[in-house]
């Protein structure tokens, strides 16, 4: 559905509904837009009185709460968008690798010769066996094509045999820096890629981004990336979603974004954050913040640290609980992470680095602090990604730098039963959401979809109950986040995260009318019924951008 034309005289007055006022519980009886922008929340006829007398329009509801559009500060739209068309492989659907291969092979079956066999979704740790498929596993849906099953995570999978030769890969192929390749006990490669690996799979022409992060950025034709990117927006939408925040962006979602900004179809706010292999092409362009519009700038550039919790490439030098002689990986050195953050600091850039563990945290905040202290710069708000396991004396730091954790509740409550085995008694820290705001630290949610939905809702419920998917409570009282702090998390937290706490998150006079319809007030239910409550309508710009089938 393409983006209508906005009018700057246009008006819309939005009865029916309670309307949530922003820093407050209390709640309007109506909301009053012209153009795009709000102009009055209060009193319908105030609102009335607002608009002259007159409205254009008037979304007359039946009840329900007039709520900010959400606001996820850390996802990959794209990804997302092609994750949804390969085969589902979550643990609801997948529970052993012989269900995973027939799921597989049955999806082949409609696929043209030649054509690669992709899903996305596995948690290793679920399936039956215990382990990831191999490439052995793989070669029984298809030995005449690619097979690629990525991990949940995002940060890599495994391939078939077929894949292997394809990309040269041998027992004698070292791993990249930033990444590894996975072996059998013989040395032959099982058809684990891992991180910086993932550069074989986009082809000699594909985008490469080396020691900066997983690669997932599969070239495709561009009406395929129009259509991933459109089957995202639906899901965003629906789920209320009104501005994200893309947190890696390669040419690939970059040309994706200008052709659906250029053609109208881009129908929610987007602030990406160019990967760092980009860094030196940012700089010379001067793509520095803010570059861009209201529907679409660049924010920032997207940096690695560490790997991921969930594919137990998250860096511990002392080992994991589970395997004292894993250890996880860093994707650049300290020296050179530190002059990349500095670099990019330096020429007015905000950083968002992914950084799980705690010493991977501390090598953010020490770059951070020292980038700072030979270039010192105002409100620069630089974010670290998922912060999954800071100390609190690291959250302390965040503060006095005024550094934001950009957490994803929903990370705990899916794989916090693995974090536990991987680490050990540090997961119950798992996204210490609680003990951010008496440290003066902003909390910020996000979903990182495709690793999770997106369902602000869930992430709020997730963060105030700490309960996982297996029933396990992680840690005690003091982490969890209230569902009204949660909210602002979701909404003007992750805002403020983005730079644009001016302009969406919130609905005032002067802000964009970015807004969706509950069917229920979040502040009226018990945490454990938040995931009840449904979204009837969602708006953007005061255009309807998306609605529940039926109204």
């Amino acid at each position: 559905m393409p983006r209508p034309s906005a009018s700057p005289d246009r008006t819309l007055l939005v009865t029916g509904a309670a309307v949530a006022v922003p820093g407050t519980t209390v709640r309007a009886e109506a909301l009053a837009v012209r153009g795009d922008r709000i102009v009055h929340v209060g009193t319908a006829e105030d609102a009335r009185a607002a608009l002259g007398g007159r409205a254009d329009t008037e979304l007359a509801l039946d009840g329900g709460l007039v709520h900010p559009g959400f606001i996820d500060a850390h996802c990959h739209p794209v990804m997302y968008g092609q994750a949804l068309a390969w085969v589902d492989l979550r643990p609801e659907r997948v529970g052993d690798i012989d269900t995973l291969v027939e799921v597989l092979r049955e999806a082949s079956r409609d696929l043209p010769s030649g054509v690669p066999v992709r899903g996305f979704g596995y948690e290793h740790r679920r399936l039956a066996e215990g382990r990831h498929p191999n490439c052995h596993d793989l070669d029984r849906v298809a030995d005449d094509r690619e097979v690629y099953v990525m991990n949940a995570s995002g940060h890599g999978g495994v391939v078939n045999s077929h894949t292997l030769r394809t990309c040269q890969i041998t027992a004698g192929t070292p791993s990249p820096e930033g990444g590894s390749i996975g072996h059998f006990e013989n040395g032959e490669p099982d058809g684990q890629l891992w991180d910086a690996a993932c550069d074989m799979l986009t082809g000699p022409a594909g985008v490469k981004i080396g020691n900066h992060g997983p690669n997932f950025h599969l070239s495709e034709p561009d009406d395929i990336m129009a259509d991933h990117l459109m089957r995202a927006q639906e899901v965003f939408l629906a789920a209320g979603v009104t501005t994200i925040g893309d947190a890696q962006v390669s040419r690939r979602e970059m040309e994706t974004y200008l052709r659906a900004h250029d053609d109208g179809s881009l129908r929610m706010r987007v602030s990406a954050y160019l990967t760092s292999a980009l860094l030196d092409t940012a700089l010379e362009l001067g793509a520095v913040r803010g570059f861009g519009d209201d529907l679409f700038r660049i924010q920032g550039v997207k940096f690695y640290a560490d790997g991921t919790l969930g594919g137990w490439t998250a860096y511990f030098p002392e080992g994991y609980a589970a395997d004292c002689c894993h250890h996880g990986q860093l994707y650049h050195s300290v020296e050179e992470y530190a002059e990349i953050v500095r670099r990019a600091h330096a020429a007015g850039l905000q950083t968002a680095t992914h950084a799980q563990s705690p010493y991977a945290i501390g090598m953010v905040l020490d770059a951070i602090e020292k980038a700072q202290a030979d270039r010192p710069r105002d409100d620069m708000r630089h974010r670290i990604e998922h912060s999954g396991l800071p100390t609190d004396e690291q959250i302390a730091r965040m503060g006095a730098l005024g550094v934001v954790p950009v957490m994803q509740p929903q990370h705990h409550l899916r794989t916090g039963d693995g974090t536990l085995t991987a680490i050990g008694e540090m997961g119950h820290r798992y996204n210490p959401a609680g003990h951010c705001p008496q440290a003066g630290v902003p909390v910020v949610f996000s979903s990182d979809a495709p690793v999770a939905p997106p369902a602000p809702l869930e992430a709020v419920a997730a963060a105030a109950t700490r309960r996982t998917v297996l029933g396990t409570v992680l840690g005690d009282e003091s982490l969890r986040l209230p569902v009204e702090a949660g909210l602002h998390a979701h909404t003007g937290a992750a805002a403020a995260a983005l730079h644009r706490e001016h302009a969406v998150g919130a609905l005032a006079p002067g802000m964009l009318a970015d807004f969706c319809v509950l069917d229920a007030d979040p502040l009226t239910v018990p945490a454990d019924g938040l995931t009840g409550i449904r979204v009837r309508e969602t708006w953007v710009g005061g255009r309807r951008a998306w609605a529940a089938a039926g109204r």
